[in-house]
């Protein structure tokens, strides 16, 4: 095999690209969603005959469908594949793009391929999988929260979700274990509109990834404050506290309407709060990282 010239191979890559290549990838995925989405025959082929049915798993009444080829994931490999035409990406260039990816992925993977198993027994757990005829977990739960909360609960499922991110490192999980969950829930309290609730629930997911802890030991290894994952979580609860209940406050919103209700208050509540902190930082502004910087120098000398 030939060697490739490394005089060649940086100017290609250093050469200029054309905006139209540039927004290539993007483009073909919005071209691919679009053509996948709405046109009848494609949509009824991709989650028709396309899908692979799976049945009796593990010699159990649970089935699943597969629609790997309708999946988001199926677009982004095609929009890929066609990337590497487009752009002329060489054999080397496309080993190191799989490479980096592997390495993205790989800590996500490993959480998901250990998660996903338990929550699908967390939710194939009703009276059509065991002896006993009681609900599944999900159900049990719902009426349980129902009956303790009632409509407040709007304001409180930002926080399970947060709560799943938290514990799985993963918003992804904490949805798929905790979505039917939620809307159980909003049924149950007789919610207009159920899917709200399991809305709240994927923001505090999103918000509970601040404080999951592989989240933030990444993080802290990669700005070099190892050893400070503690001070960092802290930190970053704060702000986690605050998008949660925000969140919580307008799902209430959105289910009771606006008034004097918990949800407005709770929203109103945090408004003032924010308005308070701009304004003390605008008054001392710096003084805390000056503070921090002149203990960190401190610390350096005495070491």
């Amino acid at each position: 095999m030939g060697t490739v010239d490394p005089a060649k191979e940086k100017a290609q890559l250093t050469k200029k690209m054309s905006l139209v290549r540039a927004w290539s990838p993007y483009l073909i995925v919005v071209v691919i969603l679009l053509l996948t989405r709405n046109i009848p025959s494609v949509k009824e082929f991709l989650t028709g005959p396309a899908v692979i049915k799976v049945e009796g798993i593990f010699g159990t009444p649970i089935s699943q469908n597969m629609d790997l080829l309708y999946s988001p994931g199926a677009i982004f490999v095609l929009a890929c594949g066609l990337t590497y035409l487009i752009h002329r990406m060489t054999g080397k260039q496309i080993g190191g793009s799989w490479k980096l990816a592997g390495s993205q992925i790989a800590s996500a993977a490993v959480a998901l391929l250990c998660s996903l198993p338990l929550v699908r027994v967390f939710i194939n757990s009703g009276a059509d999988y065991n002896n006993a005829g009681l609900d599944s977990m999900p159900v049990t739960l719902a009426e349980a929260a129902a009956s303790t909360v009632g409509d407040g609960w709007p304001l409180l499922a930002p926080f399970v979700g947060a709560l799943g991110a938290f514990v799985a490192g993963s918003n992804t999980v904490s949805n798929v274990m905790f979505s039917q969950f939620q809307f159980s829930t909003g049924t149950a309290i007789g919610a207009s509109s159920p899917e709200t609730v399991v809305a709240a629930q994927a923001v505090g997911g999103a918000a509970g990834n601040m404080v999951a802890v592989h989240n933030v030991v990444a993080a802290s290894a990669t700005v070099g404050l190892v050893g400070r994952e503690g001070e960092l979580i802290r930190r970053t609860s704060i702000p986690m506290l605050v998008y949660s209940l925000t969140a919580g406050a307008l799902a209430f919103i959105g289910i009771n309407g606006l008034g004097f209700n918990a949800g407005t208050v709770v929203f109103g509540a945090v408004l003032v709060g924010l308005i308070a902190a701009v304004l003390l930082v605008r008054r001392s502004p710096g003084k805390e990282l000056v503070a921090t910087a002149k203990a960190r120098a401190k610390k350096t000398r005495e070491d």
